[in-house]
């Protein structure tokens, strides 16, 4: 909402030394969203002054029309003689009134006016367009032609208001009345605690039987309607300067007399109104929902298949109107014309239920002026004064008269009232605020406030988000002022610092973002869509989400099972941006419905929240592991004179688990698995030993091609997921640093082949246990397959280890844990010594 401040001055007296930024920090001490303070005709300096054409000369010979004017501008150059102007408009002639800059003056833009030689003649100023002066864009893109009452001379600084300040306020949905010149007024009168004209006071005829006939089918929908006629209009009949100007700071361009006025009193007092001419209307106007496929064409010239929701205005041929949204081509004011322009009008002020102009204003994708009001909240009792306020412009600007007719049908309904304690608003904000500030505040936003100790408030018609006690305890201490609720710090408890979990979750990043890991942040939301993606079965357990009620995006309605998603979603879009050579890590709460779930409890914002009340809200959640993950693709490590490099590929993501499992002083073991979204025979399943028994923690490896294409990533993209609540249940104490002996280390390496579908985690793990104590380190440096192996064998290199830590190994104590470290593995898994 554009609010200039010229136009805010009629309702409140506000002294004159205040600005636009003083009136900017009182709207926002008291909760008004105003995002700037636009200075117009800032560094604009006259002369600037209405001009009379006297003369056109057409000059030729340029590639572009070109004309020679001499202008009457009284007394204003010093001279009184005819001032000699050079222009390229076309959109004005001789007798028009227009405004003309003179020699030494300064545009908007530090723009310096003086005579200068052009097109072989000599230009003594200018003569200016809205845009020049700053006024916007006025639709016509040539130059300002005035009404002819105004006198060669006159300033035109002053008579078309240049100088100004707007105020530019992001109203929120809760706060509709401040759409409204009444509404911000009312908070600025509060603000200064000065007195409000209300425009809205208007004397307005009763209802009679002589008005327009108006038939409200859908009373649910349409709660008032107010018809009154104007006859006699004068088709060329202008908007008045000060009229157009208005509209023009406010964001509105001018269209034509009848349609100004109304979109004004909209502007004034909030409520939205429609003027149809009456020649195009037949019969009875009416209110009803749409026939499921009836067409309407509205004034943006579009075809529209209405559906059977949609309010429409009707007359005796069908749907002249979108109801609250916009008017249709059929029952258009037409322009200013003597001979075809409208003369007869029948004005609408109707109140038409929020939620239904909302849905149609989405429904069809045409948001306007009226919709975005109506879905807000419209006072329903200002429809009568409003349409009394477009009656009397209309006559008052137009010539017409008003018939004696005035239709007004009311749905029956009463007035809200909200019982509340006196105190309610000291227990919500912690202050002592007292009756007294209490009732004064509620009445000043336009309550009714009886009782003593609880009160009994009568909620004005302007504001619909007032329903219960917490919204008056918000109008108090708003209005008493945010910047003045104490603020207390809680006292933390002294020694304990971070819990062991939370230092483990940020060794954990560190770790990951010393591996050549970088944190990509997602947001927590997904839909059925990516899981179809991720070939997820039917029955898989990502697949029960848990739905938001509101969701940002209706294509990601649902709170994410895996972290997977919006991290190839980032892995995706840095590839596209030419970032081929990617790690990314993320940890986070996944949210995983066990459906033992219960119904979440509403709590109270006047007192803490008892034990229970918090059990009963923590049993309405979802179980929400936090996890961790990594996808890689691309390089791996990069190709120069220090090497050819190397891809990344599956085992680096299994590397990650194990960087993982380390800060947590965790052996991983690995096993082969078929898992959704991974490759089935390129993916691992990563085990913990938690109390004695082997856990799943997580799934590594490659992803399927097929969810590779489905998600437009890099060939042989590589993930990693794991639970990090499971490894916290997997640590077994506090960590211990290792033990540095200053005894030499034996290293002893063996080469066994085994069977091509043997995992080499599982020769491994029996190399581990045969070497016993001694062996300090395991390292598989090798795989080989070859026809010296065999069909279907593969050789494994390992790299032992083993230290003691109170003497020098022998040669012999090495190889005796060397070779019962082998025989243990030839027991286990079949492996043989390559060569023997």
């Amino acid at each position: 909402m554009r609010v200039p401040l010229s136009w805010l001055r009629e309702y409140v007296d506000l002294p004159a030394t205040v600005t636009g930024r003083d009136v900017q920090a009182a709207l926002v001490s008291a909760g008004l969203e105003v995002e700037t303070v636009e200075q117009t005709g800032a560094g604009l300096k006259g002369p600037l002054v209405v001009g009379e054409v006297l003369t056109i000369e057409e000059l030729e010979g340029f590639k572009k029309p070109i004309r020679f004017c001499t202008v009457d501008v009284g007394s204003a150059n010093g001279t009184g003689e005819p001032q000699e102007i050079v222009c390229g408009a076309r959109n004005f002639a001789v007798g028009d009134k227009v405004v003309v800059v003179l020699p030494g003056a300064v545009l908007p833009g530090d723009f310096a006016i003086a005579a200068r030689k052009t097109y072989g003649r000599t230009s003594h100023g200018m003569i200016c367009s809205t845009d020049e002066l700053g006024m916007g864009d006025d639709g016509t893109h040539g130059i300002i032609v005035l009404p002819p009452e105004y006198e060669p001379g006159t300033d035109a600084i002053e008579l078309l208001e240049l100088v100004d300040e707007v105020l530019d306020i992001a109203v929120t949905p809760d706060r509709g009345y401040c759409l409204s010149m009444r509404g911000v007024a009312r908070e600025t009168a509060i603000a200064y605690g000065l007195p409000l004209r209300d425009p809205a006071l208007l004397d307005v005829p009763p209802p009679n039987a002589h008005g327009y006939p108006v038939k409200v089918s859908d009373p649910i929908g349409c709660g008032n309607f107010t018809a009154r006629t104007v006859t006699g209009l004068r088709p060329e009949a202008r908007s008045p300067i000060w009229m157009q100007r208005r509209l023009q700071k406010a964001g509105m361009r001018t269209v034509s007399l009848a349609v100004d006025i109304t979109n004004y009193v909209m502007l004034e007092l909030g409520q939205p109104l429609h003027a149809y001419d009456r020649s195009r209307v037949t019969g009875t106007i009416g209110v009803r929902r749409a026939q499921q496929g009836e067409k309407l064409t509205t004034l943006d010239g579009a075809k529209r298949v209405l559906d059977s929701q949609d309010l429409v205005i009707t007359d005796d041929r069908g749907p002249i109107g979108l109801a609250g949204v916009m008017g249709g081509a059929d029952t258009e004011i037409a322009d200013h014309a003597e001979d075809t322009g409208t003369t007869e009008v029948v004005i609408e002020a109707a109140h038409f239920d929020a939620i239904a102009i909302a849905r149609t204003a989405r429904r069809h994708k045409l948001s306007s002026e009226a919709s975005k009001r109506f879905e807000r909240g419209v006072d329903p009792q200002a429809a009568a004064a409003a349409a009394q306020r477009t009656v009397d412009l209309l006559v008052l600007l137009a010539g017409g008269t008003a018939e004696a007719g005035v239709t007004e049908i009311t749905a029956p309904s009463a007035p809200r009232t909200i019982a509340m304690p006196a105190n309610h608003p000291d227990r919500v904000a912690g202050v002592a605020y007292g009756r007294e500030t209490v009732v004064r505040r509620l009445q000043q936003v336009g309550c009714d406030v009886y009782g003593q100790d609880e009160l009994i408030v009568t909620v004005p018609s302007w504001r619909p988000d007032l329903a219960e006690p917490n919204d008056l305890a918000e109008e108090v201490i708003r209005l008493e002022g945010y910047e003045n609720l104490p603020s207390t710090l809680p006292t933390p408890p002294s020694g304990r610092g971070l819990t062991d979990r939370q230092r483990l979750h940020r060794r954990v990043g560190r770790a990951l973002a010393g591996s050549g890991y970088v944190e990509a942040l997602s947001y927590p939301f997904i839909g059925d869509a990516v899981l179809d993606r991720l070939g997820l079965d039917k029955d898989d357990a990502r697949r029960r989400t848990v739905t938001l009620v509101n969701p940002i995006s209706d294509e990601e309605p649902a709170l994410r099972t895996t972290l997977l998603p919006g991290l190839l979603g980032a892995l995706r879009r840095n590839d596209g941006r030419g970032s081929h050579d990617l790690a990314l890590f993320e940890t986070g709460l996944v949210f995983r419905p066990t459906g033992e779930e219960t119904e979440a409890v509403r709590l109270p914002v006047d007192r803490r929240p008892t034990d229970e009340e918090i059990a009963g809200l923590d049993a309405a959640l979802p179980r929400q592991p936090r996890r961790a993950a990594v996808v890689l693709a691309g390089a791996r490590e990069q190709a120069g004179w220090w090497g050819k490099g190397r891809p990344a590929d599956w085992a680096d993501s299994v590397e990650a688990a194990r960087v993982i499992a380390r800060e947590a002083g965790v052996e991983v073991t690995v096993r082969a698995d078929r898992h959704a979204p991974w490759h089935p025979g390129r993916c691992a399943a990563l085990y913990v030993t938690v109390d004695g028994v082997e856990t799943l923690f997580g799934h590594a490896g490659e992803l399927h091609p097929r969810v590779v294409k489905e998600l437009h990533l890099p060939e042989r993209t590589c993930a990693m997921e794991v639970e990090l609540d499971v490894l916290e249940q997997a640590v077994d104490g506090a960590l211990q640093a290792p033990r540095i002996s200053t005894f030499p280390v034996a290293t002893q390496d063996v080469a066994l082949v085994v069977d091509s579908g043997v995992p080499s985690d599982e020769v491994e793990s029996a190399l581990r246990e045969g070497a016993g104590d001694l062996l300090e380190s395991l390292r598989l440096f090798d795989v080989f397959t070859g026809e010296q192996i065999g069909e279907g064998r593969k050789s494994l290199a390992y790299a032992l280890r083993f230290r003691a830590p109170d003497r020098t190994l022998t040669v012999e104590e090495a190889s005796a844990a060397r070779d019962t470290a082998v025989a243990l593995a030839a027991e286990r898994t079949g492996a043989v010594l390559r060569g023997a």
